[in-house]
């Protein structure tokens, strides 16, 4: 691909022009226009669509700090996986979790609760071992 055909890439792509039409009127590769819009960033842009974006900015939904955006990446809502891990912590609600089981445990008789283990038996190790080896559980 010469200089003259990357500037017309940049002009049809700019003028909205889809990469079927630009690759049939210059008679390249539709995955050669693609690559090239792809590194040259002249892809169809960042999708505006997280509730953490204002004025063409994005916050980190944990801190507040701005993010800066990448095209061609998916929209980042955490500016650091410790802020990602930290707002997950505070909201297990929106975890969304759906393969929650209760359970009795059958040595020492007390409910609990797991998740995604529906043939679980035992609230602990320390019954597991108690019931199989006939042992008292401590409590």
């Amino acid at each position: 691909m010469n200089a003259l055909q990357k500037q017309r890439i940049r002009d049809l792509r700019g003028n909205g022009e889809s990469y079927a039409k630009i690759a049939a009127v210059l008679g390249i590769s539709v995955n050669t226009i693609q690559s090239f819009c792809r590194r040259n960033n002249l892809g169809k842009g960042i999708n505006i669509t997280a509730s953490n974006q204002s004025d063409g900015q994005f916050y980190c939904k944990q801190c507040g700090n701005e993010i800066i955006q990448l095209p061609g990446i998916k929209t980042r809502k955490f500016c650091s996986d410790d802020c990602c891990g930290a707002w997950w912590k505070a909201n297990p609600d929106k975890l969304g979790k759906k393969a929650v089981y209760t359970f009795t445990c059958a040595t020492c008789g007390v409910q609990f609760s797991a998740y995604g283990n529906k043939g679980r038996k035992y609230c602990s190790h320390a019954c597991y071992v108690a019931n199989r080896f006939k042992k008292a559980v401590a409590k």
